[in-house]
């Protein structure tokens, strides 16, 4: 299974436009779609049962996702109502609860709980906070923020056919996938 974020992994959604018109609007958000969305889209469904996980509200991943994945099935669809708000313990040891989506964590074992294999299941997310207590199914993308020549798509989906009949992906080191990407790929280091 692959679980894919949304929010700066597949899309950008900002209240003000950039340079350029939208893909599409949701809740007064302009939209952007990550350049080869749909070619990568195409090419991870051909090997991976896909979900999609975001922090955002609800409402706004049901929206979203109906405008990439269309009628496409996917296993689940959860916003943060499925995310867990960790507690975390500041060093004057007064428990805070964070109440910024970005601090949701997004716990595999819900997946678990339907039947799939934490062996099996790999999650991509821009923000690794959130997969704090599943790093080994974890694959960080870079942010997308609307750069109409972002690449990081056709890295991704490269690195993940290579994972495709892995028994256990919680095994592979995946902190370099887009050297390895790129290697499969014949391309060059980027230039720093």
């Amino acid at each position: 299974m692959l679980v894919l974020d949304l929010d700066e992994t597949l899309v950008h959604a900002s209240e003000a436009p950039l340079d350029r018109p939208a893909d599409f609007t949701v809740f007064g958000y302009h939209v952007y779609r990550r350049p080869h969305l749909d070619a990568f889209l195409a090419s991870v469904a051909q090997s991976y049962d896909l979900a999609v996980w975001s922090s955002a509200s609800d409402d706004y991943v049901e929206l979203i996702v109906g405008e990439i994945f269309g009628s496409d099935a996917l296993h689940f669809v959860w916003g943060r109502s499925r995310a867990t708000l960790p507690r975390i313990i500041h060093s004057d040891d007064y428990l805070y609860w964070p109440t910024d989506h970005r601090h949701y964590v997004k716990p595999l074992a819900k997946a678990k709980k339907l039947g799939w294999s934490l062996d099996r299941i790999l999650i991509v997310d821009d923000t690794p906070e959130k997969c704090v207590r599943n790093y080994g199914n974890a694959i960080y993308a870079h942010p997308f923020e609307g750069d109409p020549a972002d690449g990081e798509l056709p890295l991704l989906a490269a690195y993940l056919d290579t994972l495709k009949d892995c028994g256990n992906v919680r095994g592979v080191e995946k902190r370099r996938w887009r050297s390895t990407a790129r290697a499969l790929l014949g391309l060059s280091p980027p230039q720093s």
